[in-house]
């Protein structure tokens, strides 16, 4: 079966698979925890309202690595180490998109430039997690072992994409709508690539864990390179448009930590 809820149901069912799927987005989230920690820790004086938001942001993610690891704790297994070639983080910084991980172990105070480059991947990466954990949260919602943490993060991931938008048309408006938008581009045609080829690796593994055939999984990558080539011809678009949300100030509320999943 070829449909998402089919190979994920697949992936789900199977130990080694399962592990490392949840590995792979175990440490993509605390990744991105870190460096969210870390931006908050330097935003400049005239961005110190956004750094409590900031702060947030990576305290869900923070969160959401400890959902998945919880998962496997669940079923009795361990986190196993993350291929090179699936550490989709890792490949977007080497692309040159984000906030380079040596810029962040500084103590130097970020400029405003670093805060827009900072939103603009966020908001491009948002919109992929956003997009992904509404697939599963639409097929697995009301699962017994997935469906309350795949319902946790899906909010937050929506929550996050709010406020990437909220920010940065607040800062269009400001003045840097033609940075913002060169940036977005960027940031977007870069991430398609890296998806797909985190996409590919990725599959190619679990292909191996499951014994897929090699008929399904060439398949599996025409349909990664199909998706990509849609991307890069006009889907990319959907990740640089900006739109107030209807949600505001999503990241601004008295944030009360949720209780550990386990």
């Amino acid at each position: 079966m070829l449909s998402p809820r089919g190979l994920f149901q697949e992936i789900l069912d199977h130990d080694e698979s399962f592990r490392l799927f949840c590995s792979i987005a175990s440490g993509g989230e605390a990744q991105g925890g870190w460096e969210n920690g870390r931006i908050a820790a330097l935003v400049p004086a005239t961005a110190r309202e956004l750094a409590p938001k900031i702060a947030r942001h990576g305290a869900d993610e923070d969160k959401h690595g400890r959902i998945f690891r919880a998962l496997l704790r669940r079923r009795g297994l361990d986190l196993v180490a993350v291929p090179p070639e699936s550490d989709y983080t890792m490949l977007l910084e080497r692309q040159g998109i984000g906030l380079a991980h040596d810029r962040l172990r500084s103590d130097e105070p970020l400029t405003d430039t670093d805060i827009i480059v900072y939103l603009a991947h966020s908001r491009v990466t948002e919109q992929r997690a956003s997009e992904q954990m509404g697939l599963l949260r639409r097929h697995f919602g009301d699962h017994p072992d997935l469906g309350r943490a795949v319902k946790m993060i899906a909010s937050d991931e929506d929550k996050h994409l709010a406020y990437c938008h909220e920010e940065l048309l607040r800062l269009a408006a400001a003045g840097h709508g033609r940075t913002i938008q060169r940036i977005l581009r960027a940031c977007a045609l870069a991430e398609i690539r890296v998806h797909r080829d985190v996409s590919l690796a990725v599959m190619a593994r679990m292909g191996r864990i499951l014994g897929w055939s090699r008929t399904r999984s060439a398949l599996l990558a025409a349909g990664i390179h199909v998706v990509y080539a849609y991307e890069r011809l006009a889907g990319w678009r959907r990740m640089v448009t900006l739109a107030m949300p209807e949600r505001r100030d999503a990241l601004g509320d008295p944030h009360t930590p949720a209780p550990e999943f386990a």
